[in-house]
């Protein structure tokens, strides 16, 4: 394919500029906008129907755990965060705080808090809700009998971010934040180590995002967690981002919050809890994963439409009967089920030219794009283009003429073909961007010195040190701005010696520049 002859949709390319690459598919796309305040976005309709399919396909899988969802408040006690000094201290410098309930006028045309409507306590704007959720907890457990306690909640949190970035760091986001209560250490691993591989499976088979899961570093773990878990995932700029996690709490959750149940034997008994989340940052790794230069390319399963029509209306006596012949096509594609649902399509009808309209669906990622013209309809024939082979070699717009009835036939398996190629394409980029030669720190540095340009992934073995050591590590690390990213589930045992350490390597991680 000849590079030039290609006009791109984007007004710059991944290679001229990764981030304002990033910041343009949101743009072009219409995923979401700046909403006024520092930090907080409003997501528009294609963005938050990418958040609707994930949220409908979540829960499900969610549910099936056997987990229940709650509502918790938005506004926590300040005294809640008291109780655990390790929590307070991993969120304190991102708290929003609500310390008055009314305004007045300042005499100025202004207004300023009522010095008379000081809350007795201050409120802190949700960030996490384990403390929340904890006092619930030792409200509704009193029995082994009340075990395990499986809760989750759909929500919006408040973290007060200094540098912020549409989806991936905003200082308000829409998660789901699961809370679970059990009666020991080995049932509560159980569901983290569930919650885990659920997210896992999600983001490889509904997503499309190749991840790889595992224990995350003591210097990276929750705050007051025993163990956190996550998943990663390699964007295109070599970049590692941390999709979703889930933690084992241990007892120190339930400690501070009075979570004790009466075990068998009639003992009072601290509970062992868990949390776990994914979310709307999801949304940034997908676009990051599978967008292109014309835009975002979206999975089908996630995708709010699967098909679209064009009719390439002429405002004429034509019209009608290409408007009937484009909705009965439209009915038939609907009534076909994919990914155990039924296909979503959408017949654009709106004024305007179709080439227009292709591009304006192009940017969005749809996977099929169909243009139809006056003697398609007359002819049987639709002409398509999968939006993950948008270009033939000679620069031109991919569109294959077929009769209607094979396209409908074929519909399905072109949705599932779309949805494995995607995942294919990011599993051999990230493959191939995860060097494992590197020994020493010299090679780790030279492997990621700033000459190079996406440089990727390394992987390597170490004595996994705890304590002081570990803290030397990591500023070794920060000094290259690298961060351990996690211990991959399953890896092989490493040979050789640590490169931070010189002792005996003891376990694979992973080492990157992440977002």
């Amino acid at each position: 394919m000849t590079q030039a002859k290609i006009r791109h949709a984007l007004p710059v390319t991944r290679e001229e500029d990764f981030a304002q690459w990033y910041q343009a598919v949101i743009s072009e796309a219409e995923l979401a906008e700046e909403s006024g305040v520092r930090g907080c976005m409003v997501i528009k309709p294609w963005g938050y129907g990418i958040w609707e399919r994930i949220q409908k396909l979540m829960d499900a899988r969610i549910k099936e755990a056997g987990v229940e969802n709650c509502y918790f408040p938005l506004f926590i006690p300040l005294s809640y965060f008291a109780k655990e000094a390790d929590h307070v201290e991993g969120f304190a410098k991102e708290m929003a705080v609500v310390t008055h309930h009314r305004l007045i006028a300042d005499g100025k045309g202004g207004l300023i808090p009522d010095p008379e409507a000081k809350l007795e306590e201050p409120l802190v704007v949700r960030p996490t809700s384990e403390t929340v959720i904890g006092a619930a907890m030792a409200r509704w457990i009193q029995s082994w009998r009340d075990l395990p306690l499986l809760t989750n909640q759909w929500a919006n949190v408040v973290r007060w971010e200094m540098r912020t970035r549409m989806f991936l760091r905003t200082s308000e986001f829409l998660w789901q934040e699961g809370h679970t209560a059990h009666a020991d250490e080995a049932d509560a691993m159980v569901e983290t180590l569930r919650a885990l591989e659920m997210y896992r499976s999600f983001a490889e088979d509904v997503l499309a995002m190749p991840v790889i899961a595992g224990p995350k570093p003591e210097n990276e773990r929750f705050p007051g967690a025993v163990e956190t878990f996550s998943i990663e995932a390699m964007m295109q700029d070599g970049k590692a981002l941390q999709a979703g996690t889930s933690h084992y709490l241990g007892t120190t959750f339930a400690e501070a919050a009075g979570i004790r149940y009466q075990d068998k034997e009639g003992q009072q008994t601290l509970a062992h809890t868990t949390s776990w989340g994914v979310s709307t940052r999801m949304i940034g790794g997908v676009i990051m994963t599978h967008g292109d230069d014309d835009g975002l390319r979206t999975p089908p399963q996630v995708a709010p439409q699967q098909i679209v029509i064009l009719p390439m209306l002429r405002d004429n006596d034509e019209d009608e009967a290409l408007l009937t012949y484009c909705d009965a096509l439209r009915k038939e594609l609907a009534s076909l089920s994919v990914f155990d649902e039924r296909v979503r399509v959408l017949l654009d009808k709106r004024p305007g030219k179709a080439t227009q309209k292709r591009w304006a669906w192009v940017k969005k990622g749809v996977p099929l794009i169909l243009e139809i013209g006056g003697r398609d309809a007359a002819g049987g024939q639709v002409s398509v283009v999968r939006r993950d082979r948008l270009w033939r070699e000679d620069g031109k717009v991919n569109f294959v003429g077929q009769p209607r009835e094979a396209f409908v036939a074929a519909a399905v398996g072109e949705l599932e073909a779309v949805q494995s190629a995607l995942h294919a394409e990011a599993t051999a980029r990230r493959d191939a961007q995860i060097e494992t030669g590197v020994s020493d720190l010299a090679g780790l540095a030279a492997y990621f010195a700033e000459d190079r340009r996406f440089p990727g992934w390394v992987q390597l073995g170490w004595s996994r040190p705890t304590g002081p050591a570990l803290d030397a590590v990591v500023e070794q690390l920060k000094a290259l701005k690298l961060t351990i990213r996690n211990t991959p589930l399953n890896a092989p045992a490493p040979g050789g010696t640590c490169p931070f350490t010189g002792e005996p390597a003891v376990e694979t991680i992973l080492i990157a520049r992440s977002y």
